[in-house]
């Protein structure tokens, strides 16, 4: 949407099985070429604090602030992966004892994987909060582009970071909110996409149409005394 006016400027239907975060860059382009925005930066929610995400900002010179996203917690008394320090020169995971678990292979969704060696874990004083593995070896997983989510995870600590994700909060939010609360979003009325997404059109444009009257019959501010 349009950060002046509150103007919708795209709605996109996906199946319920399709997380937001898959077809955000695609629609991101979309809007560029469309309309020709020069985007610098962008605020989302923590369901897009994503690699892929971070690393196609980058790509595109883009900005982004991306909300924060609980770790998955582990069971209880085990350690968390945060208690493992990645060290860039030995590409490789340190954990709370100083055992380095090396790199050992990538899979095919992009995450690079780091084991440690058993014979020193099944002497280790941690071994029951580190792992359960039967191998008595604790795996980390680290993704391809995992800097680049970090480095976009930095952002939102900054001054200007907290304004974009504010902004972000005063205007697709409250739009969002507003469908959902007098035009229907919370409930699809239709089956199959085209007619769910005939139904999130008509209320795009509901509200665009009442966003547009309060624009043009919105009187000039009067002078300062």
């Amino acid at each position: 949407m349009d950060g002046k006016l509150a103007i919708i400027t795209d709605t996109h239907v996906t199946p319920a099985s399709v997380h937001d975060s898959i077809v955000y860059l695609d629609r991101l382009d979309q809007q560029r070429e469309r309309f020709g925005f020069e985007v610098g930066a962008v605020g989302l929610d923590a369901g897009y604090a994503t690699s892929g995400i971070a690393k196609g900002l980058e790509d595109r010179a883009i900005l982004g602030v991306t909300g924060y996203r609980n770790p998955t917690p582990p069971k209880p008394g085990m350690m968390r992966k945060s208690n493992f320090v990645y060290e860039p020169q030995t590409d490789g995971y340190r954990c709370p004892e100083g055992q380095l678990l090396a790199y050992a292979t990538t899979d095919r969704n992009g995450y690079r994987h780091y084991a440690s060696d058993p014979a020193i874990c099944r002497t280790c004083p941690l071994l029951a909060s580190c792992t359960s593995n039967a191998a008595a070896k604790r795996t980390i997983t680290r993704h391809v582009w995992a800097d680049a989510r970090e480095r976009t995870d930095a952002h939102r600590l900054t001054p200007w970071g907290k304004a974009i994700y504010k902004r972000r909060k005063e205007t697709v939010e409250r739009s969002f909110a507003d469908a959902k609360q007098l035009h229907g979003h919370r409930y699809a009325r239709f089956r199959r996409l085209t007619r769910v997404a005939c139904q999130c059109l008509l209320a795009a444009a509901a509200q665009n149409i009442k966003k547009i009257a309060m624009a043009v019959t919105k009187g000039p501010k009067p002078a300062m005394a």
